[in-house]
């Protein structure tokens, strides 16, 4: 492997981490850049262009609490200035319910077919293959314990601690 692959495998990462943030924010902005213009993303309900399946995502996410999308075993192979990665995924999601908050925990793979234009890596096409899932009701405590210690929280865009540690950079 010569340094150009390890600094192409290394940008690649970096967009499938951007990803996360920007679904994890509802950052719209970030979300879309990380996705060439005509990219096209079947979560398994049909293929959507970007410019369509982007606020659907966001409306969806919106009328969540949190999610969290971690990443783990990206393969990938790499071919001039194309990619195709399979990256795993566990995703939790929190979910506003008359009855309580629900947990959602996902598991799956993402398939991704990358390009490298104007020098930065961005996802033409992803796939998304759900492994499996669990639902139910939401165990999560805030207070009590160690959690009165804990106080700084992760929300959702601007609300978030890290938009104001990122802006002191």
């Amino acid at each position: 492997m010569d340094l150009t692959e390890v600094a192409d495998r290394l940008a690649i990462a970096e967009t499938l981490a951007l990803y996360c943030r920007g679904i994890d924010r509802c950052d719209a902005e970030q979300l879309s850049a990380v996705f060439t213009p005509d990219a096209r993303i079947d979560y398994g309900d049909g293929a959507k262009p970007i410019a369509e399946a982007i606020p659907s995502l966001m409306a969806g996410l919106g009328a969540m609490r949190l999610t969290q999308h971690n990443i783990s075993n990206t393969v990938m192979r790499i071919s001039g200035d194309t990619a195709r990665a399979e990256t795993n995924c566990v995703a939790l999601h929190l979910i506003p319910a008359p009855q309580g908050e629900i947990e959602v925990v996902v598991g799956g793979r993402y398939l991704d077919r990358l390009e490298k234009r104007e020098g930065r890596w961005r996802i033409a096409e992803r796939l998304y293959v759900m492994d499996w899932n669990r639902t139910a009701p939401s165990t999560m405590a805030l207070h009590g314990g160690l959690f009165d210690g804990l106080q700084r929280r992760g929300a959702r865009g601007d609300d978030d601690p890290a938009a104001a540690w990122w802006g002191e950079g």
